[in-house]
């Protein structure tokens, strides 16, 4: 693989950036972004005159991984194309040929499949989830091989997990213009016979420990050992080497309870802190050889509920988020660069939220690596379909599960969302087959990933969760305050008002002290133009007004003793959706300043989270200070 050549941070102590999968990393990786052969295929014949042996002659280009909808890929093809081909060349060196060449897909919306030289090497159904197919096999003598996928992605099949994209031709009210075929990252990786395929990170805070789950892609025919270096900062926190039984192995760490507890502030991941531990997993065989090597990252943190709040690392901490639709312009679900993915968190973090809720769409791993170095909450939610169907059921479920399995290792994530507003549960209330899926669902993920909190159905009609996400687009902070301004307020908006004019508890389920998160409120907009398209909640007069109106909104959310947490609707103006925070561009429509000191103001319901955040602020600067005068002899102590 001669254009083949290492990318990115080493593998070993130093986190990658740019690594489409950061989680699991290796030196040695190929980016196959950029120009791509392209065919639309409406009257779907390609299979039958066999395109996937041509591999040429696709008569127009695209740029990837940029979806054929958007400006990006330099196509701007709007209208309904449910199948479209891709064809590239890519080479394989004689040598790399010893092990297994890999061809990696972050995400291909709906349906995939791909072939090399003309062998179909693989098969995938799920617009959010990656998949790999070893290619090995398919490769001709010479160094050059064809690279052929086809993606069938039907935008009037509302079975399909869509979430926000139109099945119109053109968006209307909430609805997005599609993301069809290849949207994120395509690389190539060589790899030894036996390799690392999976590794799973199971921090336990209280007791100081981290569990690991390494998966082999098969079972080895040799005496095999695991060997886990962890560090952080240059500092060694563990060495541990392991037999290997058979394809998979897992164990418990011990980093030391006490040692843990004693130094909370540079060890635990937060926010605040993004404290993340570097880690070197090697296969070695029984004359020390090393087989294969892995880079990897872990937070340690632990994220759940009590007591009516939201805990973090065992103490509550109050949740100021805001809704994202990561969704751009030029790109629309895929990030028009690395560097934009990163600026996103950059600009969440800037306007004093500390976390964000992913918005019907499975972001990118990059984006949550971004979260994980930067310090930034964030709710993973799943695109939902529109219909309740077995074929819906089906897909939906199988494909959360690949997200859990994907994302399971982000620190930052510390809230899975199965559902939202009841979408492909259209009669949740008559109906108990929607609700027995729905709390299938909780149960499910609670199960597969006991370690953090799972919302059953956000927004409205609960029929199981571990916390009771309310939507409410009151349009003025006096009606939040009547509604949030007390126990016995809460509970009769929650069983008389019904802000969103639907029940909000089905089947007989109550509050049982889990926290209640205003999860989506706001949603406003300064006047739209005479010639713009506008769809919102309300509207203001100007951005002046839009400032001040979010004053009174958060003011009131703030004051409640009994809201612990809120997510302001929206991040940013999103195609129609005027009533973003910034606008499409990214540009400030606010003072960032003025927003961020209302963001950031001290909460009733747990009001010492910002309190020890200054104080933490204040200790760091004093400690600067110190080193400034004292130089090395001063050492920080917590």
């Amino acid at each position: 693989m001669n254009d083949l050549s290492p990318r990115g941070s080493p593998v070993g102590p130093a986190v990658p950036a740019g690594h489409p999968r950061p989680q699991l990393t290796r030196e040695r990786w190929e980016d196959l972004s950029g120009v791509w052969q392209f065919r639309h295929d409406d009257d779907d014949l390609g299979l039958q005159e066999r395109w996937f042996e041509q591999g040429e002659g696709f008569g127009e280009q695209i740029v990837v991984p940029f979806p054929p909808e958007s400006r990006a890929s330099g196509l701007r093809a709007t209208g309904y194309h449910p199948v479209v081909w891709y064809s590239r060349e890519v080479r394989v060196a004689p040598e790399d040929r010893a092990g297994r060449v890999l061809l990696h897909f972050g995400a291909v919306d709906y349906r995939a499949q791909v072939w090399v030289n003309g062998r179909l090497v693989a098969e995938h159904e799920g617009g959010h989830t990656p998949f790999t197919a070893e290619i090995t096999p398919a490769l001709e003598p010479g160094e050059t091989q064809t690279v052929v996928v086809r993606a069938e992605d039907d935008p009037h099949d509302l079975a399909q997990p869509r979430g926000k994209q139109d099945w119109e031709p053109g968006p209307h009210a909430i609805w997005y213009h599609r993301t069809t075929g290849i949207w994120q990252p395509v690389w190539l990786e060589v790899v030894p016979r036996t390799f690392v395929a999976g590794l799973r990170w199971t921090p336990d805070v209280e007791r100081g420990r981290l569990g690991l789950h390494v998966r082999l892609n098969e079972r080895p025919r040799q005496a095999l050992r695991v060997r886990v270096r962890l560090s952080l900062r240059g500092e060694r926190l563990a060495d541990d080497t392991y037999a290997l039984d058979g394809q998979e192995v897992g164990r418990e760490i011990d980093l030391g309870a006490q040692r843990v507890q004693a130094r909370r502030k540079e060890l635990l991941w937060s926010p605040r802190r993004p404290n993340l531990i570097d880690a070197r997993i090697t296969l070695l065989d029984d004359d020390d050889n090393v087989v294969d090597e892995v880079g990897s990252y872990v937070g340690l943190r632990s994220a759940g509920v009590r007591d009516g709040r939201f805990q973090l690392n065992g103490s509550p901490y109050y949740l100021r988020m805001v809704l994202a639709q990561n969704y751009w312009p030029e790109s629309h679900l895929a990030a028009p660069s690395e560097e934009a993915l990163r600026r996103e968190v950059e600009l969440v973090k800037e306007l004093g939220f500390n976390g964000i809720r992913i918005h019907q769409k499975v972001e990118d791993p990059r984006f949550l690596y971004w979260c994980d170095r930067l310090g930034l909450l964030v709710w993973g939610e799943m695109a939902n379909a529109y219909v309740f169907t077995p074929e819906a059921q089906r897909r939906l479920t199988r494909e959360w599960l690949d997200v859990l399995e994907r994302d399971h290792n982000h620190p930052c994530v510390v809230t899975w969302v199965p559902v939202n507003e009841s979408w492909g549960v259209p009669n949740l209330e008559g109906d108990p087959a929607q609700r027995a899926f729905v709390r299938g669902l909780y149960h499910l993920t609670r199960s597969l990933d006991p370690t953090r909190p799972v919302i059953g159905n956000d927004g409205w009609e609960v029929v199981e969760g571990d916390i009771l996400g309310v939507h409410d687009y009151a349009l003025d902070g006096a009606t939040l305050r009547e509604r949030y301004g007390s126990e016995e307020a809460l509970e009769h908006t929650l069983q008389a008002v019904q802000p969103a004019r639907r029940n909000f508890y089905l089947a007989g389920h109550h509050r049982q002290g889990e926290p209640v998160i205003l999860t989506e409120f706001g949603g406003l907009s300064p006047a739209p133009g005479e010639s713009e398209r506008w769809w919102g909640y309300g509207t203001l007069p100007d951005t002046d007004a839009l400032l001040s109106r979010y004053e009174e909104l958060l003011s009131a959310v703030l004051d409640s003793p009994v809201i612990a947490g809120f997510c302001y609707t929206q991040l940013t103006d999103t195609e129609q959706e005027t009533n973003g925070l910034l606008r499409e561009d990214r540009t400030h429509k606010l003072d960032p300043e003025r927003v961020r000191a209302v963001t950031t103001r001290v909460s009733r319901a747990v009001q010492h989270d910002v309190l020890q955040e200054i104080h933490a602020l204040a200790d760091e600067r004093r400690l600067e200070q110190l080193r400034g005068a004292a130089g090395e002899e001063v050492r920080a102590e917590d």
